[in-house]
């Protein structure tokens, strides 16, 4: 089977940041299938192009031996402001369908993945143009996301936006959705008929992410010997609300032990740093973002892991990856997250949840495992078996592709 993906954010080799199509499309390769995939130029998180990209409309590249990437134009000023990412995603939208519609072959399924949600317009086009069955994958509810943390304001981008979202799952044939909250949301409040929904989640990447040794080189680099360590591994947006981390780091300056890692890149990397700075915040680590492939290692490195996003209803709706990273690598987890990924670590017995806007209390889940090495070890097995036997990756990227035949099949 022939499989077009379009996905702005798709990872090169070793890239660092979510990689869930990446993991997908191996475990097809594996199965047979031939994947082209069509992604931007422009990293999601760093904002940086790669050099071989710039004045470059489309690149065609080779992935695998039967995957090939068409990184076709993103604007470079994507990271630069909330205007600039707009733009860059329109950037990509006009690109992406030039791509597909004039350099690549027709296959026997799309898929387009949301969010940026404009991408919906690429897909729509190439369906009516091209007569290709889609699946719209909904990682992320777009337009709500986006207005309820104030980024997006004009009501005509808006209405606008909630007419691109209203086509995308009318000329879809099947949407899927990261979350059971996704699935209820379409069905009760977008009128979507619930035979049109699929449920794929995130997922454990367990051959990328495994249990490892804690002293290992993070610790001997970033001098974190003897050190209670808590990491928070992702997007630095604003939507990642990092300041609560800041602000809980700031009341455990008594404990000279407890050091906070915030690894990776973003619009609100440089104001977070600057803050630290002013306010002596000392006990926490930017580290810039890394590759794949040393990302578990610190994971291992750290006593417990964290995730957190601003305390608006949409988040409710939404399960960071991360946090099958996290489990993974047999890790417990302070959640600043409420909804369905709170009830996901509480069902697990893998964590706590904190609250984002009580510092006080955030740093109470800490002191409640600071230094209980058995509790640790229990939340992070409990973590670990519930991953491996729910949310695995491999077994999930089975269940896609039988969806993706039966589509396949039925037009």
């Amino acid at each position: 089977m022939k499989i077009l993906l379009i996905c702005q954010y798709f990872l090169g080799q070793n890239d660092s940041g979510g990689s869930r199509f990446n993991q997908f499309v191996k475990y097809w390769e594996e199965l047979g299938h031939e994947i082209t995939v069509v992604a931007g130029t422009v990293h999601y998180t760093t904002g940086e192009k790669e050099s071989k990209y710039k004045g470059k409309w489309i690149v065609k590249e080779k992935y695998s031996d039967n995957v090939t990437i068409y990184r076709t134009y993103v604007s470079e000023s994507y990271n630069k402001s909330f205007r600039g990412r707009l733009w860059g995603y329109f950037s990509f939208t006009f690109s992406s369908l030039y791509a597909a519609l004039f350099k690549i072959k027709k296959h026997d399924v799309m898929m387009v993945s949301s969010p940026p949600l404009f991408v919906g317009i690429t897909g729509i086009l190439l369906k009516l143009f091209k007569r290709t069955p889609m699946i719209f994958e909904i990682r992320d509810l777009w337009p709500e996301s986006a207005i309820d943390i104030g980024v997006v304001t004009n009501k005509a981008l808006i209405h606008a936006a909630y007419l691109v979202e209203k086509l995308s799952y009318k000329f879809s044939d099947k949407i899927n959705v990261l979350t059971p909250a996704f699935k209820k949301a379409l069905i009760e409040k977008k009128n979507v008929p619930e035979n049109k929904i699929i449920f794929i989640p995130n997922g454990a990447d367990l051959d990328i992410f495994q249990p490892g040794e804690k002293e290992n080189w993070v610790r001997d680099q970033y001098n974190l010997k003897g050190k209670f360590v808590i990491t928070y591994m992702g997007a630095h947006g604003v939507a990642n609300y990092l300041d609560s981390i800041l602000n809980t780091a700031k009341i455990c300056r008594e404990y000279p032990d407890i050091v906070f890692l915030l690894i990776g890149d973003g619009m609100e990397k440089k104001r977070l740093m600057i803050r630290a700075e002013e306010e002596q915040i000392e006990n926490v680590v930017f580290i810039p973002p890394q590759p794949k492939k040393v990302i578990p290692d610190f994971c291992n490195a750290s006593d417990v892991c964290t995730a957190v996003l601003k305390n608006i209803e949409i988040y409710k709706t939404v399960y960071p990856n991360k946090v099958f990273d996290y489990m993974s690598c047999k890790k417990p987890i302070l959640l600043g997250i409420n909804g369905v990924a709170r009830e996901l670590i509480e069902k697990s017995n893998c964590g706590y949840f904190v609250d984002v806007d009580n510092p006080e209390d955030f740093k109470n889940k800490i002191l409640s495992i600071y230094q209980d090495s058995k509790l640790i070890e229990t939340l992070g097995e409990n973590g670990y078996e519930y991953v491996r036997e729910t949310f695995n990756r491999e077994n999930l990227s089975k269940t896609y592709i039988e969806e993706i035949e039966k589509i396949v099949r039925s037009t």
